[in-house]
């Protein structure tokens, strides 16, 4: 089995497959750069005595103005609270009221079911996720290793090519999982890394899996929009502890707080319209600065170091790009349709968000639709990839576990692709170049060109 991808989706995937199947944890950068770790918000499952599954299914489907998949959204509704009980079991340390796990409230939630670790509940659980598959005898871990097409074989997934440490070859295996994250980059503010360029997404299609609901794109209200600074996102829960939007002269915005993310991002855009204004304001004070210190450590010391001050002043704020509901359409067993190939995460269109997601979902969705996994029954295939733990161990020149079609030559320049970040004009400006015809004309003569020389499998 061969997963790619190494955020929450990735990583509870190969948590999750059957202990008796080798699999390859594949992770394109050599340093972590994942969406998951950047979620501040938290996990969304009824766990509260006030709370119940069909609340937070009634949640969802409202959120996703109605075009939610009833029987995906069950799925997550139920299972959720038992994957958060595994999570804590595993060693999660979500934040606690006494005894009971604390809560938060997000937009469009009618009960407060958010559970979280601070303002780093992405970080908590990706780090968590990593160090319990170091203990994995099943699953080893390569990173720097760049996907760049499926395998098909007599129309199912086989494995997939890619290219590492300056060879570009074919892996072979009884399974790919595609967990690599969603496409923000392909706007100009977006809240994602710049990881997030909708890799998987582009090789599921050239593959012929069918794709769904791309045109539903979620902008998060509240991105930071501060000269030179990063779009980090300034989470939801903010508002739902009382943080306030104002128009550029103080007043509020007018609109709900608590509408859903897509709603409350139009209010804010024709706001911004109406006054020619670039950007509204936060203001944190009414949350309190205790409970701005306890829950919300990581945004006030990111937010001090771009020299702010958000116990004082506002802060600057506008939508940006956040989350694509729409991806690789996927069953109620995360399997795609190619035999074979599976997607967990925002490469994922699994029904459950709709038009537009719940706040905290996505989490909740890599947990319960990477187990989903746990029964997988991998492709018969009498290859396939063959490794012990040492990451260093592993044969790129073994013909069973990489077959090398490209000579050296062209294996040097698959290697200069990878370090210049994708290739071209295109690598360079990941996700912009169509502002600039002449750098789109380039970059896709460029992949092209790649394309010609690489795209060839065996057999």
């Amino acid at each position: 089995m061969v997963v790619v991808g190494g955020g929450a989706a990735g990583l509870m995937a190969a948590l999750e497959l059957p202990k008796a199947l080798k699999v390859l944890l594949l992770c394109r950068d050599g340093e972590p750069r994942s969406a998951s770790r950047w979620a501040q918000g938290g996990l969304a499952a009824a766990v509260r005595s006030d709370d119940s599954p069909s609340l937070h299914r009634a949640d969802t489907l409202r959120a996703g103005a109605g075009l939610g998949e009833p029987a995906a959204v069950d799925l997550l509704v139920k299972e959720a609270p038992g994957c958060v009980e595994r999570l804590l079991q595993l060693g999660l340390q979500l934040d606690r009221d006494g005894s009971e796990l604390s809560t938060t409230l997000e937009a469009a939630h009618s009960r407060r079911r958010v559970l979280h670790a601070q303002d780093q509940t992405g970080l908590a659980l990706v780090e968590l996720l990593e160090q319990r598959l170091k203990a994995q005898a099943n699953v080893c871990c390569l990173q720097g290793g760049l996907a760049t097409q499926l395998w098909l074989k007599a129309g199912k997934c086989c494995g997939l090519q890619l290219i590492y440490g300056g060879q570009l070859g074919w892996l072979q295996a009884g399974a790919v999982v595609l967990a690599t994250g969603g496409g923000g980059h392909l706007f100009a503010n977006t809240t994602n890394p710049a990881s997030a360029r909708g890799d998987g997404v582009a090789m599921a299609w050239e593959a012929g899996a069918v794709l769904r609901d791309l045109e539903f794109v979620q902008f998060h209200p509240t991105a930071l929009m501060h000269p030179g600074a990063p779009h980090f996102l300034l989470s939801e829960a903010l508002r739902g502890e009382g943080a306030q939007l104002l128009k550029s002269d103080g007043k509020p915005l007018g609109a709900s707080e608590m509408l859903p993310r897509d709603q409350l991002s139009r209010a804010m855009v024709r706001e911004m319209q109406r006054s020619a204004e670039q950007r509204l304001w936060l203001d944190l004070k009414p949350v309190g600065v205790t409970k701005l210190q306890q829950q919300f450590p990581m945004i006030l010391k990111r937010c001090i170091e771009l020299g702010l001050a958000p116990l004082q002043q506002p802060l600057p704020v506008a939508p940006a790009a956040h989350y694509w509901m729409g991806g690789v359409a996927t069953n109620l067993a995360a399997a795609c349709s190619i035999a074979g190939l599976y997607a967990v995460g925002e490469v994922a269109s699994s029904g459950i968000h709709g038009a537009n997601r719940l706040a905290s979902n996505s989490l909740s969705e890599c947990l319960v639709m990477a187990h989903q996994l746990r029964m997988l029954n991998p492709l018969s295939n009498p290859v396939g990839p063959s490794f012990n733990k040492k990451v260093s161990s592993l044969n790129w020149n073994c013909e069973q576990t990489l077959m090398l079609k490209a000579p050296a030559s062209k294996r040097k320049a698959a290697a200069a692709l990878l370090a210049s970040g994708g290739g071209g004009a295109l690598g360079q400006q990941p996700g912009r170049s169509y502002k600039n015809s002449h750098n789109n004309s380039a970059g896709i003569k460029s992949i092209n060109g790649f394309k010609t020389n690489f795209r060839t499998a065996p057999g």
